[in-house]
């Protein structure tokens, strides 16, 4: 039966987009009409200036990052979890999803309070030179804390959903394990493990809470962008604020269109080498 059949489909449709305008579409239009009360001049200033590149650069930079890091070690958290049976396991499932209950600012307190240079961890890296707390691998780190959950719930339905016997097979066809991850198992789990990705990095792109403690906030240096938006609220520059976070919405949308058109063309590739 062709799903376009079924009934209640005007009603449901008028709901999702009044649903999606009410709860989306209007917010973010007050970003453009808050905007558009500066001059081009003036937004192009507020927009432009070495503090605002700065904060920029290191919130895309180290949300970029904190995703990279978060495929590789969620693609194999994911593995151990969905392949290998252990005891524990139902706990150390439990533990992945600790980043999304427990808020934000207390999880930058705990990270500050371990990486920082008295701290157990930050204190062992310390007598290598290397700092954590108030530096930009700080952000990176509490942004890997908050965005694995992400990677490892996209990742380990489909990794438990494989059909064993496609592994069977291209085994008894005199494959190798590597050739049965690399030609089996990685393409059917890639356009999850880029969905993985994308929402990992754009959680990151807007954190805030597990940042602020652990960055330092020294601007040019480790000031995020939600950072220098909260400044400028709290300085009532809501026209500057709304400026920079329109900058922020635009870029982040590029690269989202650009990474889902690059995970449609990978899962369109797939489906054509499976048929």
């Amino acid at each position: 039966m062709s799903r376009k059949t079924l009934p209640g489909f005007k009603l449901s449709m008028g709901y999702t987009l009044f649903y999606l305008g009410l709860i989306v579409l209007i917010p973010l239009s007050t970003l453009f009409l808050k905007t558009a009360t500066l001059s081009f001049p003036e937004f192009w200033e507020i927009v432009t200036s070495p503090r605002t590149l700065a904060a920029y650069r290191l919130s895309f930079g180290a949300a970029f990052i904190a995703a990279l890091i978060n495929a590789f070690f969620g693609f194999l958290v994911a593995w151990v979890l969905a392949r290998y049976p252990f005891p524990g396991k139902s706990a150390v499932d439990a533990l992945v999803d600790l980043p999304f209950a427990l808020p934000t600012a207390v999880a930058g307190i705990a990270l500050t309070a371990v990486y920082s240079p008295n701290g157990w961890i930050g204190h062992f890296l310390g007598q290598f030179g290397i700092k954590a707390a108030y530096h930009p691998l700080g952000i990176v780190i509490a942004l890997s804390f908050i965005g694995l959950p992400f990677v490892v719930r996209t990742v380990q339905p489909v990794l438990e959903d494989l059909d064993p016997a496609m592994e069977e097979a291209a085994k008894s066809l005199g494959a190798d394990p590597w050739q049965i991850f690399r030609r089996v198992i990685f393409p059917a789990v890639f356009p999850s493990l880029i969905t993985g990705f994308i929402l990992a990095f754009a959680r990151g792109i807007g954190e805030y809470g597990s940042v602020v403690f652990i960055s330092g906030n020294m601007p040019n240096k480790t000031e995020i962008a939600p950072l220098l938006i909260m400044t400028k609220l709290e300085q009532y520059d809501y026209a500057g604020a709304t400026a920079i976070a329109l900058v922020m919405l635009l870029v982040s949308f590029a690269l989202f269109l650009v990474i889902n058109t690059l995970q449609w063309l990978s899962s369109k590739k797939v489906g054509m080498e499976a048929t």
